[in-house]
């Protein structure tokens, strides 16, 4: 991990196009109470309480595995138990609906073999959800990686972790190709890992640091690179856009993906957590970039028509 934010740096030091505000990123910090340490598990508008310790870990993955790209016109949108929900909650409720059908989404086998039909079923919505076939793909490969590699098990990849959260996330890294996320700026390779990195913290906040949970290292974890941290820290001030690059985000132009500007809005982001979670160990030293991490995406759930758009990247990577 200490190669991750040293090639990230790398990118921050020779950014063109982003920018960080030093005395926003303390203002903000300022504002950091403990109470604010919260996890989309105990937000989540789905009910997910019923499901075991099992349950809970191969749930952790699947949404994992294909929770990513979310935006479009129209905006996939499902129906659960009467409520519309979209974006990752969205996914959490499709998963979850899937359950209450009695659909075997936690089986290995099934997930290796499952069809476009039945996937497309899973994923039913106002519209087709944005790179669906790239989804069915990664649903197939989790699959045939677990029943090929860990006798169907997540849990053995846990085993195999020794409880360590780095070793956690290298095996998942290394043994699922779909959740290999790095680019190259200026011939250097940064790693992001975002939802490799996101599902280990998940495994870790939601069993609580117990279980499956116990995780040592978890420091080690930076900020999950997505496309709406960077949209929290644009209105706190702590990102500051070229008017270039400004001019397309607000305009909803595609940033390609590996271009040097979705490269320097990546690394941004999670050394803007970084200088946060530095900030705030000043009054509370239990703080981990996972947690600044969740309380600006939590933040992001709040619609409102003052929210600037986020960046549009087409990718499997966030």
């Amino acid at each position: 991990m200490n190669k991750l934010l040293e090639n990230v740096r790398f990118v921050v030091e020779n950014s063109e196009f982003v920018k960080l505000n030093t005395d926003a990123i303390v203002a903000f910090a300022k504002t950091f109470k403990h109470e604010h340490i919260n996890h989309w598990w105990n937000s989540s508008p789905v009910d997910l309480s019923s499901l075991n310790d099992d349950e809970k870990l191969h749930f952790l993955l699947v949404f994992n595995s294909i929770s990513f790209c979310y935006w479009g016109e129209p905006k996939w949108t499902i129906n659960y138990k009467g409520k519309q929900i979209d974006g990752s909650f969205g996914m959490i409720a499709a998963i979850k609906r899937s359950i209450d059908s009695e659909i075997p989404i936690f089986n290995a086998e099934f997930l290796s073999n499952i069809s476009k039909k039945d996937f497309d079923l899973i994923l039913q919505g106002n519209t087709q959800i944005p790179l669906f076939e790239e989804r069915l793909k990664i649903i197939h490969e989790v699959g045939s990686v677990l029943v090929n590699k860990f006798q169907g098990k997540f849990s053995n990849i846990i085993k195999k972790a020794e409880n360590d959260s780095i070793k956690l996330l290298n095996l998942i890294v290394n043994n699922f190709p779909s959740f290999n996320d790095f680019s190259v700026f200026s011939g250097k390779e940064v790693y992001f890992y975002k939802r490799a990195q996101l599902l280990v913290a998940d495994i870790y906040q939601v069993f609580n640091g117990k279980n499956y949970g116990n995780l040592k290292n978890i420091t080690e974890l930076t900020a999950c690179a997505d496309y709406k941290l960077p949209q929290a820290l644009l209105k706190l001030g702590i990102f500051l856009y070229s008017p270039q690059l400004a001019n397309k985000i607000n305009a909803k132009i595609q940033i390609p993906k590996n271009s040097k500007e979705e490269i320097e809005i990546r690394a941004n982001t999670i050394w803007a957590v970084e200088l946060i979670k530095q900030e705030i160990k000043k009054k509370i030293k239990d703080i981990e970039s996972i947690h600044v991490n969740d309380h600006l995406w939590l933040s992001t759930q709040i619609k409102s028509p003052n929210n600037k758009p986020y960046h549009r990247t087409t990718t499997t990577n966030y």
